[in-house]
């Protein structure tokens, strides 16, 4: 099943208050996931299994079954028999009557019944099955009313039964330590562990992980020992109002400890029993200890014990967690030979073994046997091939699961709900999820939990309205647990609706959840990573007031979002109150502070952080070391940066890009070329360098006046694919404009546009650097660089495509002019003009007079630069007489300009043509 943001335990107070406006409604509109085409799979013919026998419905609540109904009333009749009835029972039918029974109230009832029946001889398999009855339900007075009896009033000594029942329950309860320090008690009492109960205590003791202590017990058994010295009796960790407190007060005084131990030593036993040989062959592969699991799967005949179906289901499910499939299928194959019939737990640890493997196949070919074998599929086998189906993307094979398991009667498995989500969410297929959560999800008592995992599938797609639509759908009975809150909250803070979390807050408060835990480290993840420090520092006081204790990875982020905001003091305040809490800053806290310093510029301080970390026995990786570099790096200290950097090499990895960029950079600024070339020249070797680092190259050689290198290097980083911002593009400018070369300037803009990235100031001063030095009229410059710096509108666009024009990139200059040309009412006197340009170079003449004739309506004069355009629309048209009013304009205008005769070819008229351009006198 997949499994939400974990939860803690639940907080007692308020919910948590954050002061932010919210939203009062919530939508439950739904995104989509763009269009995706899942490849489509081998269809793969599933057989229509019968419905388990006992398996109930959601939907269809299963009816008891005859033999249920039979049992039942059997155990509702049991208090009403006679007297005589029950004294004519035998002790082994009084025994199978009391163990029937359902209730402990009734199993006590009936024994004492049965103790005060005249002839009635005091049993210790009777107290054993009430003792069991007793405990499983935790009934701990009672038990010891019982157990007191059993040896006072009766004078049973406590049998092997008694202790194996106690122990079972105590261990089931989760007292199993307690339920282990019975072999104490048993052991001064003086009874030896008989099969049964000693399976039962090398059973707890494998649940516990204590695997050597078990295999210990069980062959000191065998070997007629009864050593209990590996049990800790520590009196001081002893619960006094514990359940099995006055047994073992018996022990503490000292009058019966060991008292009888001699008596059962010296006993060699055989196992006879088949679960005691499933237990220690379980116990085997659970420690890892597969050849010993083997070794007693086959001496098992030599002592008359026969391996049954729990025994091989045990051996292919060791096999198969460790990998070994292949043994797995033996053992399979094996059982079918002996006659040993698999039951439907067999398949299912088959398909499991296959599924560890991603054998889709092998799954496939066990359920489908199921069948042919008369058994009917369970719970876990729709599970195991419904996993199995989802997470390969095999969506028609499962669709054919869920239908075969509808129209069996029964349900899709409550597990199995958010992985079939799953399928569909990653696939992009959101009608077929939302059709699958109406038709399986809607109405059902589905747990919170599950709710939450169908919630974090949608929320890892980014579809977070989606997600809250599953949080505020109807549901049953069950309501909403803190867990669902919880991904809710993780949800918005991946999508960055900040501005949803105050109504899911609210929402909460009025519901009377209180925040846990995790609410609490889920909403000051979310408020540091999104930039708000403050409100995420106001939470860490919350969560305190909710008697929580902040953990180091929580006061971490907040140190981390201060230190990125550059307030300084706030997070050495905040380092100095995690200190005094008793917390212990780790790395992350240490490298935000250092790297904040380091970025600053203040060596002293980074230093005496880094020199605290080392101090708590917290050694510097390299993301401290590459912080310190940068440190170095700002105050010029090459020495001490380059013994860091030295040692970075010998660290696991390496220096990292950022390091050496730094370096790069502290060699650069000191001129210390032969340095700046070796780890350039490393990095490019490695495959290693970015654009940070060509451009570190760029402007090394540019500042020292070597433009052909510095060209070479802009080149390589053109064509290395690496320039991905402004100032990789900038940097690479800078070379073309300071050798004149506008095609390529213009050629990188465009390069520009095309990744959507847009050219800041130094973009557009290069631009004007480029054209002053080309064949442009001054005028011209003078009035684009005069409209850029007012910040007139659509200036930037006009100053691009001038460019683009006067590099002859005639198409990309013409499609900038059309779009900010439209509507034209907006246009100012420059954007006009370089309009009148691009249109003139391009040859669309008509669309120049047009211009000319719009700058009248629009109250815009002509000017100098207009005119100039307008010359060259006459003279590809080859109008004399419009040439010479031009002329006569311009000199009515300015007395100081005069024409400047060209010769201009004009294909038109295919004769030479007088084109004018304005000169000073």
């Amino acid at each position: 099943m997949l499994t939400p943001t974990p939860t803690c335990l639940p907080a007692t107070g308020a919910a948590v208050a954050v002061a932010v406006a919210g939203e009062s409604s919530v939508s439950a509109t739904h995104a989509r996931l763009p269009p995706s085409t899942p490849p489509v799979p081998s269809r793969v013919h599933l057989p229509q299994l019968p419905a388990p026998p006992a398996l109930s419905s959601r939907n269809h609540p299963a009816s008891p079954t005859p033999a249920a109904s039979k049992s039942t009333a059997a155990t509702d009749s049991d208090l009403d028999l006679s007297d005589e009835s029950l004294a004519s029972m035998s002790p082994r039918e009084q025994t199978a009557l009391l163990s029937r029974q359902r209730h402990w109230r009734h199993a006590r009832d009936l024994f004492d019944r049965l103790r005060a029946l005249p002839g009635y001889a005091p049993s210790a398999v009777h107290y054993g099955v009430v003792l069991r009855h007793l405990a499983r339900a935790r009934r701990w007075a009672e038990l010891r009313r019982v157990w007191v009896r059993m040896a006072r009033e009766d004078a049973l000594p406590p049998s092997n039964p008694a202790y194996a029942a106690l122990a079972d329950a105590l261990a089931k309860a989760g007292q199993a330590w307690e339920s282990l320090l019975l072999l104490r008690h048993m052991r001064a009492r003086g009874v030896a562990p008989d099969e049964v109960s000693m399976n039962t205590f090398v059973r707890i003791l494998k649940d516990e992980g204590r695997y050597s202590d078990a295999v210990a017990l069980f062959n000191d058994w065998c070997n007629g020992r009864f050593e209990v010295g590996f049990i800790d009796l520590d009196y001081s960790a002893l619960d006094p109002s514990g359940p099995m407190q006055f047994l073992l007060a018996e022990m503490w005084h000292g009058n019966m400890y060991d008292a009888d131990a001699s008596s059962i030593q010296g006993v060699p036993r055989i196992a006879k029993l088949v679960l005691t040989y499933n237990t220690m062959i379980n116990l085997y592969g659970k420690a890892g200890r597969l050849k010993d699991a083997m070794d007693m799967f086959m001496g098992m005949p030599a002592y008359g014990v026969m391996p049954d179906t729990c025994t091989f289901n045990t051996m292919i499910s060791i096999f198969g967690s460790h990998g070994n499939v292949n043994e797995a299928e033996a053992l399979f194959a094996s059982m079918v030979v002996r006659g040993t019939g698999p039951d439907i737990k067999t398949f299912n640890v088959m398909m499991t073994v296959f599924a560890s493997k991603g054998n889709v196949e092998g799954v496939l070919k066990h359920y489908r046997h199921i069948g042919k074998m008369g058994l009917s599929a369970d719970t876990v086998s729709y599970r195991i091939v419904l996993r199995v189906l989802c997470e390969r993307k095999m969506i028609y094979e499962a669709e054919d699961v869920i239908e075969g398991i509808m129209r069996s009667g029964t349900c899709v498995p409550e597990q199995s709900l958010p992985i079939v989500m799953k399928m569909y969410i990653d696939q992009g297929l959101l009608d077929k999820a939302n059709a699958f959560f109406e038709r399986h999800c809607r109405g059902e008592e589905l747990s919170s939990k599950t709710f939450a995992a169908i919630m974090d599938a949608f929320a890892e797609r980014g579809l977070w309205e989606e997600a809250e639509h599953i949080f505020y759908s109807h549901r049953g009975v069950k309501g909403r647990d803190i867990v669902e809150y919880n991904v809710m909250v993780k949800t918005y803070g991946a999508a960055k609706q900040y501005d949803r979390v105050p109504t899911l807050l609210e929402y909460m408060n009025e519901s009377g959840i209180s925040p846990d835990e995790c609410t609490f480290n889920s909403l000051i993840q979310m408020f540091a990573t999104g930039g708000f420090p403050q409100r995420a520092k106001k939470l860490l006081g919350k969560m305190r007031d909710a008697g929580f204790i902040p953990k180091c990875e929580t006061y971490a982020a907040v140190i981390t979002t201060y230190s990125r905001n550059y307030l300084v003091s706030e997070a050495i305040d905040l380092y100095n109150e995690m200190k005094a809490s008793g917390v212990e800053p780790n790395v992350v806290v240490y490298g935000a502070l250092i790297d904040t310093f380091a970025e600053t510029g203040q060596l002293e301080e980074a230093l005496h952080y880094s020199n605290l970390m080392e101090e708590s026995g917290i050694a510097p990786n390299q993301i401290i070391l590459t912080s310190l570099i940068k440190a170095y790096s700002k105050a010029n200290c090459w020495r001490e940066a380059q013994d860091l950097y030295s040692r970075m090499k010998n660290m696991d990895g390496g220096p990292d890009i950022i390091a050496s960029n730094s370096m790069l950079n502290l060699y650069a600024n000191l001129g210390m070329v032969t340095k700046v070339k070796e780890i350039f020249d490393c990095l490019r070797r490695n495959n290693q360098a970015d654009d940070v680092s060509y451009t570190s190259m760029i402007f090394l050689y540019k500042n020292m006046g070597l433009l052909s290198e510095s060209v070479r290097i802009a080149h390589d980083l053109q064509n290395s694919g690496l320039l991905s911002d402004c100032a990789s593009y900038n940097a690479v400018m800078a070379c073309f404009a300071a050798k004149g070369k506008l095609r390529e300037c213009a050629e990188l803009v465009q390069q520009m546009q095309e990744h959507n990235i847009s050219p800041d100031a130094s973009t557009f001063g290069m631009i004007f650097s480029v054209m002053k030095k080309s064949q442009i009229s001054p005028e011209e410059v003078s009035q684009l660089e005069s409209a850029y710096n007012d910040n007139r509108s659509s200036t930037r666009q006009a100053v691009v495509a001038f460019l683009f024009s006067i590099a002859g990139m005639h198409a990309a200059a013409l499609n900038i002019c059309e779009k900010y040309m439209s509507p034209i009412l907006t246009i100012n006197q420059c954007a006009c003009n370089v309009a009148f340009n691009v249109y003139a170079s391009c040859g669309e003449v008509d669309k120049a007079f047009s211009l000319f004739t719009q700058m009248h309506e629009l109250g815009l004069k002509p000017d100098t630069a207009t005119y100039i355009h307008l010359t060259t629309c006459y003279g590809k048209y080859g109008m004399l007489g419009g040439l010479r009013s031009v002329n006569g304009f311009l000199g009515y205008q300015n007395n100081e300009v005069s024409l400047h005769k060209t010769v201009v070819s004009c294909r038109e008229t295919g004769s030479n043509i007088l084109a004018v351009q304005p000169v000073k006198k």
